[in-house]
């Protein structure tokens, strides 16, 4: 009988401590003490730790929605809160610094309006994961106004040589469209925001202040560091159309491929640019496109959407495409599955029609790469053109909604990141593999107090 007692006062301290337990463990900031919160529970699929993982979390898969602007606090619990800040602190940063946390530390994040309707559409952060961990992500509700953190990407529009052309950038990194459909490649000296001093003043990519880096890409007939196409022709396999080469080149936009830009956020975290292609006729089809170009904080490579609203082609094999440039003064490439990466070596990286009597500038490396998703079903072609020079393609049959994605990817010996040919190698094996391989959200679930 006593022993019956005895594991009865037992079960009962140890059910009192799991219910003890659930309700601990929420975060608390100097005197924001939130009552309602909702687990995200998110796993990794890989065998290897990774770090600043792109997570989103669409408004429509949460339990609640009609969260006011700073009323969402994004904490992991497993990295430690920050202690008190010290007069002096508080002193140089002013109120809005955070105060001392429990339970967890707060994740710099961002609520974006994809359509611009004034609701927000995602909750997008970024986190570390062990590998094949699971770990739990908690949004706090409730309104919290400290917190200020700089931004580490940018987008932006800039009439810049005497047209209008978008910017997308991190701090490695940057990218622009001085060509409509293909992408130049900005390299960065140091972590740091160049595209607003060079669309605001006009300089000159190529020769911009040397602390700002530079221009490192020559796209003229090429894909450049990115670009789009269709195969409408199976007949000639390596046969491709371009926007930018229509049949109406050149003889206006009532005729002509149009295009139109437009920033659609531009965050701390992750910022994008929306291009239109719009009244692209080829001689074997008429087509719009939007493409949506984003820059993720401390990534060297960037993400595109691509979707045809419009998609009339005349040959029912016609197939999507998009590539890179075989790198200027191309010594080596490499490719795995749908990903295609090319080297250089001692690259010129100034002005191609340089007639301003400076010599161009010489690095010891520059890489490019791109990585088509497998579930697209890519189709690698080395495609040498006289008519578009030579570039590193992947045809991709055209899906049910019309859409598909891609990542571009760039680096250069003179950066602060993947200075060489096998760190770059290694890194976009490592970005290939996770872009293939996105964490996994195993739950969502509303908690109050």
């Amino acid at each position: 009988m006593l022993r019956k007692q005895l594991l009865l006062c037992v079960l009962v301290i140890l059910c009192a401590q799991g219910a003890q337990a659930q309700n601990d463990g929420w975060y608390t900031e100097g005197d924001f003490t939130p009552e309602v919160r909702v687990k995200i529970t998110l796993s990794n699929p890989l065998d290897i730790a990774r770090e600043g993982v792109p997570i989103t979390i669409p408004a429509k898969s949460l339990p609640v929605t009609n969260v006011a602007d700073r009323y969402i606090t994004v904490v992991d619990p497993t990295i430690p809160g920050k202690p008190a800040p010290t007069n002096e602190e508080l002193a140089a940063a002013s109120g809005y610094l955070e105060r001392e946390e429990t339970n967890g530390h707060f994740l710099e994040y961002q609520m974006d309006d994809l359509n611009y309707d004034g609701l927000w559409d995602e909750v997008f952060f970024m986190i570390d994961f062990k590998p094949r961990e699971t770990k739990n992500i908690y949004l706090y509700i409730g309104k919290s106004e400290r917190g200020l953190y700089p931004h580490k990407t940018h987008a932006g529009m800039g009439y810049y040589g005497r047209h209008m052309v978008p910017f997308w950038e991190a701090e490695h990194v940057g990218w622009k469209l001085w060509f409509p459909t293909d992408v130049d490649l900005h390299g960065k000296r140091e972590p740091m925001l160049t595209a607003y001093p060079e669309y605001s003043r006009n300089l000159s990519g190529y020769f911009m202040p040397p602390e700002y880096g530079t221009d490192i890409m020559t796209v003229a007939n090429t894909f450049g560091s990115g670009g789009i196409c269709l195969f409408e022709y199976p007949a000639l396999p390596d046969s491709m159309s371009r926007p930018r080469y229509s049949p109406y080149a050149g003889k206006g936009p009532y005729v002509d491929t149009r295009y139109a830009f437009e920033v659609v956020y531009n965050g701390p975290l992750r910022s994008a640019i929306r291009a239109r292609t719009m009244n692209w006729t080829t001689g074997a089809g008429q087509y719009e496109i939007e493409q949506i170009y984003v820059a993720y904080a401390r990534k060297s490579y960037s993400t595109c959407q691509v979707k045809y609203p419009t998609f009339l082609n005349n040959e029912p094999q016609t197939l999507f495409g998009c590539g890179i440039r075989e790198i200027m003064n191309q010594n080596d490439s490499f490719r795995q599955g749908g990903l295609a990466v090319s080297f250089g070596k001692d690259v010129v990286v100034r002005a191609p029609n340089n007639n301003i009597g400076e010599k161009g500038l010489t690095v010891d490396f520059e890489g490019i790469a791109l990585v088509v998703k497998d579930e697209y079903r890519p189709e690698y072609r080395n495609i040498k053109s006289k008519s578009f020079g030579n570039n590193h393609v992947f045809r991709v049959p055209v899906t049910p909604d019309r859409t598909f994605e891609y990542l571009i990817a760039g680096a250069w010996s003179q950066g602060a990141v993947n200075k060489t040919a096998e760190e770059f190698k290694r890194y976009m094996i490592t970005v290939a593999q996770e872009y293939n391989h996105p964490p996994v959200i195993r739950e969502i679930r509303l908690e109050e107090k």
